[in-house]
């Protein structure tokens, strides 16, 4: 079936892949071996099929759960290699494996999509970008494509969205979200919905006013612009001084998540620009902060700020996990979120309303936490600024950074990769003029990586696995690591946890009820992607990228100058994917 579009046609691409079903308005293509690419469909992306990877967290409600369940506690002695294959590059891979019936797609640094046949490691193709001449990269790395019809979507260093034919990798269109000139660079995985592509950029160090974009997942338009950081003539826009709201940050540098049924994004945003934060007095809404925006319009519905004005460099910019869970003994519809402050936030999803606020890392900056709206009292001895250097936990790092948390429906419990004993010391900064170039931070480079502190519960352990009961907002156990712990998390239906993020190379697997690390397998580099999981021909499959850089080399480099340590961790890029033997 072939279908025109015309330009009088008012069908939206996504009633388009409802009436056909299986077929796809977008042009058909074939792998090398000859099979025809599966069409993603609305329905695919909102029910997908246990054995697929459709999407960064795998589902709309960000649980980075996958019901596959033939890889249990008992057999996972069992798991081994399949096949491994290196990327040829260097740097930060921390990129989702995304898997469609058989056909894996990730990214790397540098802006490459590799496509390969997920059960051999064959490669199908590879699309590599051509940056312009110049381009400064201050974090070369990508976290992912989106899938939608036939179309693969990546986002990119030079603030762009592109489009390419999923069976060839032939490119489609290609749109750019602004100008990269200005500061703005793309690393998150686009979100694929009901035919619109959503993505955001960074570039809050640069002095960039975050946004949210939504293109038409067909053509490449653009459909809404959000501004994350509020004109003075809109809500919010009385919390930013004269005209500092143009450079203020407020970045949507990692995926959101969706709800169907109320068509409402979530999405997290960076901290407010620059660090020193005198000249720019208030809230500095929407940074910090959780937006719940119309999918169709990209109207803010409702937002919560998790810390306000803040100079600590807590971004919120991990989208909150959508659970339907007993919290307080009652049936709630939370928005969930561990947060770089080192609290574990629990929402009403329907209006962001706060519910609760748990420490699940050391914090010395919040002195209280309203309990009716869940704003912050802050200790302003604690805070850096152009009159005094100040000392705060969590670090820069925060007590979870981007990494994403986990959740299992079967276990009704939230995996949380923190850190703690971790803080750190800014010194006096200098807020920055307007025309500041390159970095708007305030602070140099040397500081922020040199700022790391470490608490006396280190010489004990950094990294801090947790369980959390959402129900009665306690921990139910933790895994502790003597390094940092820089893990995004997968949790099954075998009730297997699966965690990378350290320093000694190593991905281990933990009994998801109890803790108990079960297995472990050493990488050539330590894995700070995301890890996935999928079945072809009825085996399950684990796939992870390991290529150690960037965040987690700068922290893990800060401890190693304070404990007279050298951690040398090589940077090469593989993707490894394992099944049982």
């Amino acid at each position: 079936m072939k279908l025109q579009l015309r330009s009088d046609l008012k069908l939206s691409l996504c009633t388009l892949l409802m009436l056909v079903g299986a077929q796809s308005a977008f042009p058909q293509g074939t792998t090398s071996d000859a099979k025809p690419y599966p069409t993603v469909t609305d329905q695919r992306l909102e029910h997908p099929a246990a054995g697929d990877w459709l999407m960064y967290r795998r589902t709309y409600d960000g649980s980075g759960y996958s019901p596959l369940s033939q890889i249990t506690p008992s057999n996972i002695h069992q798991l081994t290699i399949a096949w491994s294959v290196s990327t040829d590059l260097l740097g930060a891979h921390e990129t989702t494996a995304i898997v469609n019936r058989g056909r894996m797609f990730i990214t790397t640094p540098q802006n490459n999509i590799i496509a390969f046949d997920a059960k051999t490691g064959t490669q199908l193709w590879r699309y590599a970008r051509k940056y312009p001449d110049g381009l400064f990269q201050l974090h070369p790395t990508n976290r992912g494509v989106a899938l939608y019809g036939d179309y693969v979507y990546m986002a990119t260093t030079d603030c762009a969205l592109v489009a390419l034919d999923a069976a060839t990798g032939t490119v489609v269109w290609d749109v750019p979200f602004d100008d990269y000139k200005t500061g703005c660079y793309s690393t998150l995985a686009p979100l694929a919905v009901r035919g619109k592509i959503i993505a955001g950029y960074s570039g809050g160090e640069l002095g960039v006013r975050g946004s949210l974009s939504a293109f038409d997942a067909l053509t490449g338009k653009r459909i809404w612009k959000t501004y994350t950081v509020p004109a003075p003539n809109e809500p919010g826009g009385d919390t930013w001084k004269g005209e500092t709201y143009k450079r203020g940050g407020g970045s949507t540098w990692i995926t959101g998540v969706y709800d169907p049924a109320s068509n409402t994004l979530y999405w997290g945003t960076g901290n407010p620009g620059p660090w020193v934060g005198d000249d720019r007095p208030g809230d500095n809404l929407y940074t910090d902060s959780t937006l719940a925006l119309d999918s169709d319009t990209g109207k803010i519905k409702s937002y919560h700020q998790y810390t306000p004005h803040d100079s600590f460099d807590w971004d919120e910019v991990s989208a909150p996990l959508l659970i339907d869970t007993e919290v307080d003994g009652k049936l709630t519809k939370t928005a969930a979120h561990a947060g770089r402050n080192g609290y574990l936030w629990i929402l009403d999803r329907d209006h962001l309303k706060f519910i609760h606020a748990f420490p699940f890392s050391d914090n010395n900056v919040f002195t209280s936490i309203d309990p009716k709206t869940g704003r912050p009292t802050i200790d302003e001895s604690k805070r850096p600024g152009t009159h005094q250097g100040a000392e705060f936990c969590p670090s820069i790092g925060g007590g979870k950074d981007w990494p994403p948390e986990a959740w299992s429906p079967q276990t009704k419990l939230l995996y949380v990769p923190a850190n703690d004993n971790l803080c750190a010391y800014l010194p006096k900064g200098q807020a920055p003029d307007d025309n500041s170039k390159p970095f708007y931070t305030g602070y140099d480079f040397d500081s922020i990586f040199g700022s790391i502190r470490i608490l006396p519960g280190a010489s004990d352990h950094i990294g801090e696995l947790q369980a959390w009961d959402l129900n009665t907002g306690k921990r139910v156990w933790q895994h502790n690591f003597k390094t940092m712990l820089w893990a995004p998390l997968l949790v099954t239906g075998g009730n297997i946890l699966f965690a990378g993020g350290t320093p000694d190379r190593q991905f281990r697997a933990f009994d998801a009820r109890t803790g108990e690390q079960l297995w472990s397998y050493p990488l050539p580099s330590g894995a700070i992607g995301v890890p996935t999981s999928f079945e072809v021909d009825g085996e399950q499959y684990v796939a992870v990228t390991t290529g150690w850089d960037l965040d987690a080399r700068g922290v893990q480099t800060g401890v190693d100058k304070i404990q007279g340590t050298n951690t040398a961790v090589p940077q090469a890029g593989t993707v490894l994917v394992f099944k049982l033997h």
